[in-house]
């Protein structure tokens, strides 16, 4: 039976429009004008893309299971103390699952990829605060539970979040209405000022996830001595660390195909790599959180700050709002004017470098 669909034909870099580019690959390239149909039928083709998509949509079902598991077994939501874990699960399942819909339907046309990654940012960004909701209710280190910076700990995570996702989405384009409308969609700043765009994004996601982990980092290499929460858990933090940085370093360096343009189009490229590091350091994260929850469940309800709906819940739903109203804001000018001006059958091949910006 799959033999008989027609699976869509893949381009080099030449027959793209520029916005489509990815640093240091060469071939694999989807029509960037698929419809829906085509993107779908593409996961059982090998592309440049193929990979990026799986390896972020499997895992989505496992840590939707574990969601699952805490839900129905544990009945998480009658214990508010579960309610950041719950949290923090659900942000574990939203953020792999917008990437993979992301790379799956951001060919469709240059607007449909830019509005992808979008949703792919901000759902970047509610993991992020997910990660920060679940280590103020169980991974400050003892002499830090109660602090002035443990309360503000939260409402400045939101704002990370918000700023984060404004600064991720203002790096693709630039301001919306003002700087671009669907009618120039390609015009600032990835494609005339990528490494600005390119560094601008970094920025957006490493700042929250380094003043997220602050308490982490002191908890696991500096803090000597009694109130310092040296448990078996750290071991399991240790882990997520490691490959949270390798993650980073793959992402901003574009190893190894920066090395041998060509060489990693289909198996290999960092973005594939930065999904997998991305994905097992989040499975490290996760056992520490359930591990530290477990280990300090009886010490936490004496002497930390009581988990409420306004610290936990009610921060989760305010950050998926405003991120929203963010995304749509960024999006609003490109939903307007035809969906894809290039011929589906007729692509004119364009002189371009090998070298150019990654975009997702």
């Amino acid at each position: 039976m799959l033999s008989l669909i027609k699976l869509p034909r893949v381009f080099t870099i030449n027959q793209v429009p520029k916005v489509f580019h990815e640093d240091g690959i060469i071939s694999g390239y989807r029509h960037p004008c698929s419809s829906a149909t085509d993107c779908i039928l593409s996961l059982f083709q090998l592309t440049n893309e193929t990979l990026n998509i799986w390896t972020h949509f499997l895992p989505t079902w496992y840590f939707l299971w574990k969601l699952v598991t805490v839900l129905l077994i544990q009945r998480a939501w009658q214990d508010s103390f579960t309610w950041p874990l719950l949290i923090f699960l659900l942000s574990c399942c939203i953020y792999p699952l917008a990437s993979s819909c992301a790379h799956t339907f951001s060919t469709m046309s240059a607007r449909a990829r830019h509005i992808c990654f979008f949703f792919d940012y901000g759902a970047l960004s509610f993991y992020s605060l997910g990660s920060a909701i679940v280590y103020s209710a169980y991974v400050f280190p003892d002499k830090w539970v109660n602090s002035l910076y443990h309360q503000c700990f939260i409402p400045i995570a939101v704002l990370n979040t918000i700023v984060c996702t404004t600064m991720a989405c203002y790096s693709r384009l630039g301001l919306p209405f003002l700087q671009y409308n669907h009618d120039t969609v390609t015009r600032f700043p990835e494609c005339q000022r990528p490494k600005f765009s390119k560094y601008l994004r970094v920025v957006a996601f490493a700042y929250p996830y380094l003043f997220d982990n602050i308490s982490l980092f002191y908890r696991v290499f500096l803090c000597v001595g009694e109130g310092c929460t040296d448990n078996d858990t750290n071991i399991l933090h240790f882990y997520h660390i490691s490959l949270a940085f390798l993650t980073g370093f793959l992402f901003a360096t574009h190893l190894p195909e920066r090395l041998a343009p060509g060489s990693f189009d289909y198996i290999g490229h960092s973005h594939q790599l930065f999904h997998v590091c991305g994905i097992l350091g989040t499975h490290f994260q996760m056992k520490a959180m359930e591990q530290d929850m477990m280990l300090r469940r009886s010490w936490l309800l004496e002497h930390s700050l009581p988990i409420t709906f306004a610290n936990s819940v009610g921060a989760a739903l305010f950050c998926v709002v405003l991120n929203l109203v963010i995304i749509i804001l960024y999006s609003l000018p490109l939903l307007s004017g035809s969906v894809c001006k290039e011929k589906k059958d007729k692509i004119v091949p364009k002189k371009s470098s090998a070298k150019v910006s990654r975009h997702s």
